[in-house]
């Protein structure tokens, strides 16, 4: 070859390096272009709504008491997040509000709403809001000039949001919402004696032989119901064990077929791997849809979507293992006469065995995630509970709960997987 024909040739690999280097950045923002146009982000950025967004970051990690007059019987209800589970006993109420002919209750910082036929807000900076409502209406006088942004007022309807709290006025009602931090009755409801005790208090109940109530009063919390949710764990812990585990079971004599060395006739490692292939080409969530519709909702329906799903999987690895096991080892045990399971147990079964477990412990670690999707689907598991406390669109420190209750089963199922690898496959008998 010639030193021209080399230059021209040098020539013409430089001007293809020189129109790749360009066209790579001309497709990527062709693809960042029609992401933009097809996801329609300016309408996404005009759909968010960063006042919602607040609202649910703040109720996950407080609470709000509701504070209700009958506007018709001057009755007062007072609970926690609205609900009867959490609605103080007659004549008790939180420290903040005082009963009597005119109810007070502080909102600190000097908000301070009275309650009766009259009701009023007293507004720091803004002055006296005061109300009578009957059936005609809500008969509201307000201070001179014009209203503020956080009241919003009709005939029949006054709200006013502040810092400090929501006050809402209507013919029939007058409602008070105080936000405040924490979980609220998270450990017992206003029903239980041992409410409002500090920990030293309780101990002290416990070392006189109270133990058991205690724990009765916690486990049935009828607000945050520990016993219906670490049940509900339970049943997503079991869905991820029987699917992961079952579609092993399934999927090991399987693999067999679907391995070159171990089955010579070619239409039966096709028809196998071709099994494999529609198995775990379905999701997992199409399966769970399917098997709900013909079995009906229940743990044992998610935990069937995940053993359809992962024989797939686990029959494609684990073929793919066996194709790779060393031919020597099993002739070394059938030169002594072994038969043919005992071939398998000792020349193929020590070879891949680790393969097979390090797969399928992983696996039950990311189905214990996979279970919680499924079990909203199939009416299991924490999952269902988690849908149910979103539906709701109140209880947000129930979801946070859910939440953080799920991430610490995983972190203890990833802890436990990492034990059994090294005690099973590695041997590390110190856990180093």
């Amino acid at each position: 070859m010639t030193t021209a024909t080399l230059h021209a040739a040098t020539l013409s690999q430089v001007s293809r390096k020189k129109r790749i280097t360009l066209a790579v950045p001309l497709v990527i923002i062709a693809y960042l272009s029609y992401i933009f146009v097809s996801f329609d982000v300016v309408g996404l950025s005009e759909r968010v709504n960063l006042k919602n967004a607040r609202t649910v970051i703040s109720d996950s990690y407080s609470y709000k008491t509701h504070v209700a007059q009958d506007n018709r019987t001057g009755t007062i209800a007072i609970s926690v997040e609205g609900e009867r589970k959490g609605q103080y006993p007659d004549g008790t109420a939180p420290d903040w509000v005082r009963l009597g002919d005119a109810t007070m209750i502080d909102l600190g910082r000097g908000h301070l709403i009275t309650l009766g036929p009259q009701v009023s807000y007293a507004i720091p900076g803004y002055g006296l809001v005061t109300a009578r409502p009957d059936g005609t209406g809500v008969h509201a006088v307000f201070p001179e000039g014009d209203l503020p942004d956080y009241i919003n007022a009709s005939k029949n309807r006054v709200m006013i949001a502040t810092d400090a709290g929501r006050f809402t006025i209507t013919r029939a009602r007058a409602e008070v919402f105080k936000y405040s931090y924490g979980w609220e009755l998270f450990f017992f409801t206003l029903d239980s004696r041992y409410y409002g005790m500090g920990l030293f208090e309780l101990a002290g109940h416990a070392v006189g032989g109270e133990a058991t109530a205690i724990w009765h009063d916690f486990w049935t919390n009828k607000m945050w119901r520990h016993g219906d949710v670490f049940w509900a764990l339970f049943e997503t812990l079991l869905m991820a064990f029987l699917g992961t585990f079952g579609a092993a079971i399934v999927a090991l004599p399987l693999a067999f077929l679907a391995a070159r060395n171990f089955m010579p006739l070619g239409l039966f490692r096709f028809a196998a791997r071709r099994v494999f292939d529609f198995l775990r080409g379905v999701d997992g969530l199409i399966w769970t849809i399917v098997l709900s519709r013909s079995f009906g909702p229940g743990p044992l329906t998610g935990a069937l979507a995940i053993l359809l799903t992962d024989t797939g999987t686990f029959g494609k690895m684990f073929s793919e293992a066996l194709e790779n096991v060393d031919d020597k080892q099993i002739e070394g045990i059938t030169s002594t006469g072994a038969k043919p399971m005992q071939r398998y147990r000792f020349g193929v079964f020590p070879q891949v065995m680790p393969v097979l477990l390090s797969q399928v412990l992983y696996y039950l670690e990311s189905n214990t995630r996979s279970a919680t999707i499924i079990g909203a689907i199939t009416g299991g598991g924490i999952g269902l509970l988690l849908t149910q406390a979103i539906a709701t669109q109140k209880d947000w420190e129930e979801v946070t709960y859910y939440i953080v209750l799920i991430i610490l089963l995983v972190m203890a199922m990833d802890t436990l997987s990492g034990w059994l690898r090294r005690k099973l496959i590695k041997g590390d008998e110190g856990g180093h």
